[in-house]
């Protein structure tokens, strides 16, 4: 049975780091292992930290740098074979979701599944990953890939892009030749309102950047008019939102 560590960080989120923790010792998988780094929180976090703390085996709270800064910080303390990110306010599809995945053993280097999401109309619908490919966007959600903890230390979460040096890392990976295994079943149930979702614009800029700064003149031609025109509709529905919140205030 392979080892897999469920690393959870988090800043002044304690409702949402409980709904999380919660849910995470709640598998049904008997090589779990579970870190938490928080960026010493000043709200109730430390508390809820404390109700789980026999369930927490590795528990770190000081100042970072940022979310993957902490990111990185929890795979240099994870000692299990397999990393999976669970955000505060995600959960798992089930409770056996490791053990459904890992009852076969895996050697790639990335193992994904599909997430649960709310769609436009707030239904919580099954989002079907995308294979994999030098893509202009992640064609998986984070919280359902686990990573071999030897590659995130090979290719640590760039800190200079705050919201999108997952999708650096697994387009880095990808062009390097490291192998992808997606399993066709839900793994995480996604927490729409976290910082990726509330600030989508600052995300799609990262992205133009990152791939004018990793990808070839003819993956940038074939990639960024895409991003361009996601960012600039981004933008566009973000200033008709404010104008008409604006409206209804006066």
């Amino acid at each position: 049975m392979q080892k897999i560590t469920v690393i959870t960080v988090c800043l002044n989120v304690a409702d949402a780091l409980d709904k999380t923790l919660a849910d995470v010792t709640r598998q049904q998988y008997d090589n779990m292992e579970v870190v938490v780094v928080d960026g010493k929180s000043t709200d109730n976090t430390p508390a809820v930290i404390d109700k789980y703390r026999d369930r927490i085996d590795v528990f770190v709270s000081e100042k970072d740098n940022g979310i993957y800064d902490a990111m990185n910080k929890g795979v240099r303390l994870a000692t299990g074979e397999y990393c999976i990110f669970m955000n505060a306010g995600d959960t798992f599809a089930a409770n056996t979701t490791l053990a459904d995945i890992f009852n076969t053993h895996h050697d790639e280097d990335v193992v994904y599944g599909d997430v649960i999401k709310a769609n436009r109309n707030g239904q919580m619908t099954v989002k079907e990953a995308e294979k994999p490919r030098n893509h202009h966007r992640m064609y998986f959600c984070h919280q359902c890939a686990f990573t071999k903890r030897e590659t995130l230390l090979k290719y640590p979460y760039d800190t200079r892009y705050t919201m999108s040096a997952d999708f650096k890392f697994y387009k880095t990976i990808y062009k390097q030749g490291h192998t992808f295994c997606h399993v066709a079943c839900p793994v995480a149930v996604f927490d729409t309102s976290g910082v990726s979702n509330r600030q989508r614009a600052k995300g799609l800029k990262q992205n133009i950047m990152i791939v004018k700064k990793t990808d070839s003149l003819p993956a940038r031609v074939r990639l960024l008019p895409k991003l361009y025109f996601a960012y600039w509709s981004t933008k566009a529905r973000t200033t008709l939102k404010n104008i008409r919140l604006k409206r209804k205030r006066n």
